[in-house]
């Protein structure tokens, strides 16, 4: 799963496969179920097909998604969802979701002060 040899801890392994922007929007689009890679991209805008791509590969080297094929007719269809894993991990991003929302969103979507 790792792609460093060694992390100081358990949240430096964590951002290194949840890390950038991305990623964990990838994984809150998929938290209702699988997607098609066009279902994906609309449900993250502003994701490049590259970038979205490149981060499927990534987060399926993890573990985190798991890339089915199946023929339907003579057209593949490519669906991604998330693996026991990726659940597991999109439930520990949960509360961090939350804490941004308490203390760095109000209810026009603005930002508090930080410090």
């Amino acid at each position: 799963m790792t792609r460093r040899d060694a992390y100081v801890c358990g949240i430096d392994a964590a951002i290194d496969v949840v890390g950038g922007k991305w990623k964990v929007l990838i994984l809150w689009a998929l938290k209702e179920g699988s997607c098609r890679f066009g279902e994906l991209r609309r449900g993250v805008p502003g994701v490049t097909e590259k970038v979205l791509a490149s981060h499927l590969r990534e987060l399926e080297a993890d573990g985190i998604v798991f890339r089915e094929e199946a023929m339907e007719g003579a057209v593949r269809r490519v669906t991604y969802a998330l693996t026991p894993r990726g659940v597991a991990l999109n439930e520990a991003l949960g509360p961090l979701g939350a804490w941004g929302r308490e203390h760095l969103l109000d209810g026009r979507g603005a930002h508090h002060d930080v410090l």
